[in-house]
């Protein structure tokens, strides 16, 4: 299966690494390619497995995936706790602002933080999260505009632009649920469960809470809050 979720990811990478977006958006960031050795060894480690419980994120971050290769991917968790490391190349054209440094980047991701910092203390090991759950983004393109290298949804593209990209993506999305089966979808944030949803082919699909900092119900406690979320799915989880 991790096979099958590597040539998915090579395909999107390549698909969306051929589109174009212009002003405001100044730069684009893919780490499906200039990280895909620790992105391909994090599918080769935790995407087998099927009925499990996808969490699926919009699209990197900054500091997270960004640097890493991998979904919420906040650099201590990934090294440390999923024991990915590897060498993180760089973006055609790097924003000033928004360097790559890989894991020297000195910046944490606090949605990263949180949520694999809840599936350290809830599950222990990465072994014992992954058997129930699998994490993933629906868009691997990070956007920046501007000289402070501001932080573009994909969701705000124009359409001429958003929806080439989303037609890759759909399509990936389609193929990573057939291939990895699994028995509920759920979108961390509203915008990931809109695409499940369109994509889902007749898969339950539901929401938990974004770890954003910039959400002021994560940041009065997202794990308390993630978990009330999945239990309404019938999730429960303990330590």
């Amino acid at each position: 299966m991790s096979a099958e979720l590597i040539r998915i990811s090579r395909e999107l990478g390549a698909r969306v690494g051929a589109l174009s977006f212009a002003d405001p958006v100044t730069h684009v960031y893919n780490p499906l390619e200039y990280a895909a050795a620790t992105h391909e060894d994090y599918l080769t480690k935790f995407g087998s497995g099927k009925g499990r419980t996808v969490l699926m994120g919009m699209n990197p971050g900054p500091w997270g995936m960004a640097q890493t290769g991998v979904p919420f991917g906040e650099i201590a968790h990934v090294r440390d706790w999923m024991g990915i490391r590897g060498d993180i190349g760089k973006p055609d054209s790097e924003h000033p602002k928004r360097l790559v440094l890989g894991f020297d980047s000195p910046r944490s991701e606090v949605s990263g933080r949180r949520l694999w910092g809840w599936g350290a203390e809830r599950f222990g090991t990465a072994e014992a999260f992954f058997e129930r759950f699998f994490v993933l983004n629906y868009c691997p393109l990070s956007f920046m505009e501007g000289p402070n290298g501001k932080n573009r949804i994909p969701e705000k593209l124009p359409a001429a632009e958003r929806e080439p990209l989303f037609d890759a993506c759909d399509d990936a999305l389609r193929q990573t649920i057939a291939a990895l089966e699994p028995s509920l979808l759920l979108g961390v944030g509203g915008f990931a469960e809109k695409c499940l949803k369109r994509v889902s082919s007749g898969v339950p699909v539901g929401r938990v809470l974004h770890p954003s900092p910039a959400s002021p119900a994560a940041n009065r406690g997202w794990a308390e809050a993630a978990e009330r979320d999945l239990a309404k799915y019938g999730i429960v989880v303990t330590s």
